[in-house]
C-alpha cells in the first residue's frame, strides 16, 4: 500500500508541475523515484541489485516459484517487493533494483553506503551480452518516457546495434561504470553475495541454493529441481506468451507475440553477443571490456571462458 501511494504521489506531483522545463521535470522524477527506492531499501530483508538485462527476471521467477512451492501459493504473481510477504510473513521482502535513482535522492554518487546495512545479492552478467540485450529492450519494449528518464536514444531513433553498444550513455561504458562502482564498494559491504548470470546458467540448482541460503531460506534438492525445471527458458517463453504473469503488469508480456526480439525472455544465451558483430567490432568490444572492467568479475577475456573465476570465488566469501 505504501509503495502504491508513493507512485500515486509521484504521478500527482509531476502532473501538477507539468509546466516545468523537461530537464527539470526529469531530474524531479529521478529524485522522487530515488526517495521511493530508499524507503523500500530500509524495509527490505534482502536486495537484488543488477544492471538491466542481467538475468533479473529469470532469478525473480525462480525465487517466486520457490516461495509458491514452499508456501502453496498460486503461480501467477511474481515477487514485487512485499506482495508475497503480505500473503505469508515467512516470505522475505525482496527488493529488486537497478540502482538507477537512489543517488538522485541521497546525493551519494560515488559510493554504496546506502546499502551498507542491507543483505545484497549483486547479479552480474558479461557486459557485452547485457548491452546487446539492452538494445532490443530499448528497440522493442522500453517506454518513450523511460528512454528519456535514463538517457537512452530517443524513441524512434535509428541507431545500429554496434553504435548503441558503444554509446557512452546506453551501452558498454555505462554498464562497465555500474559494475566498477560496485566492485569498488565491495569491501565496505558487510553482507554481499556476487552472483554471475553465467554461473546460474551452468549450475542453476547450486547457484539458486546458494542465493536462498544467503537470503535465509534453505531449499531442499527436490524444491530446487522443481523450481529450475519451471524456470527453463522454453517454459518461461511459453508462460510469457500465455501472459501467466499478467498480475505483474508489462514485466513479463511480449511487445509483439510474432516478434521473438520483443519478448522479455529473448535468447538467454551466454556469449550470444559474439553472434551479432563482425570480427573488427568484436575486437573493439572485447578490448573495451578487458581494458576498463574490474577484473574481479572474471570478464576480462572473451565470453565463454571458464566460469571458475575470481568473481566466483569472491561470491562464496563476500556473503559469508
Amino acid at each position: 500500500m505504501r509503495d502504491a501511494m508513493g507512485r500515486i504521489l509521484r504521478a500527482l506531483v509531476l502532473l501538477l508541475l507539468f509546466f516545468l522545463p523537461k530537464p527539470r521535470k526529469l531530474r524531479l522524477e529521478r529524485w522522487l523515484r530515488g526517495r521511493e527506492d530508499l524507503r523500500r531499501l530500509r524495509r527490505a530483508d534482502c536486495v537484488v541489485v543488477s544492471f538491466g538485462k542481467s538475468g533479473r527476471t529469470w532469478l525473480r521467477v525462480m525465487l517466486s516459484r520457490f516461495f509458491q512451492v514452499k508456501h502453496d501459493l498460486p503461480e501467477g504473481a511474481l515477487i514485487g517487493f512485499e506482495n508475497l510477504h503480505r500473503k505469508n510473513p515467512a516470505i522475505p521482502k525482496i527488493l529488486f533494483t537497478h540502482d538507477n535513482y537512489l543517488k538522485d535522492y541521497t546525493g551519494k554518487v560515488s559510493d554504496k553506503s546506502d546499502y551498507a546495512h542491507s543483505k545484497v545479492v549483486l547479479l552480474v552478467r558479461h557486459p557485452a551480452d547485457v548491452a546487446v540485450s539492452q538494445y532490443f529492450q530499448w528497440k522493442h519494449r522500453m517506454r518513450p518516457a523511460k528512454k528519456a528518464l535514463n538517457d537512452y536514444p530517443p524513441h524512434g531513433a535509428e541507431v545500429s546495434l554496434f553504435d548503441f553498444v558503444m554509446r557512452e550513455s546506453s551501452g558498454l561504458p555505462k554498464i562497465i561504470d555500474f559494475m566498477n562502482a560496485w566492485a569498488k564498494a565491495m569491501p565496505e559491504l558487510s553482507s554481499l553475495l556476487v552472483v554471475r548470470y553465467e554461473d546460474m546458467r551452468a549450475r542453476p540448482e547450486e547457484t539458486l541454493g546458494t542465493i536462498l541460503e544467503f537470503v535465509g531460506t534453505a531449499a531442499s534438492a527436490t524444491e530446487l529441481n522443481e523450481v529450475v525445471e519451471f524456470a527453463r527458458f522454453d517454459n518461461m517463453k511459453k508462460l510469457e506468451s500465455k501472459r501467466v504473469f499478467w498480475l505483474s503488469g508489462g514485466r513479463m508480456v511480449p511487445g509483439d507475440r510474432s516478434d521473438p526480439n520483443s519478448y522479455k525472455v529473448r535468447r538467454a544465451k551466454v556469449g550470444g553477443y559474439r553472434d551479432d558483430f563482425s570480427a573488427e567490432e568484436l575486437a573493439q568490444i572485447d578490448a573495451l571490456v578487458a581494458g576498463t572492467l574490474d577484473p574481479s568479475f572474471g570478464y576480462d577475456r572473451p565470453s565463454g571462458a571458464s566460469a571458475q573465476t575470481a568473481a566466483g570465488a569472491a561470491a562464496g566469501t563476500a556473503g559469508s
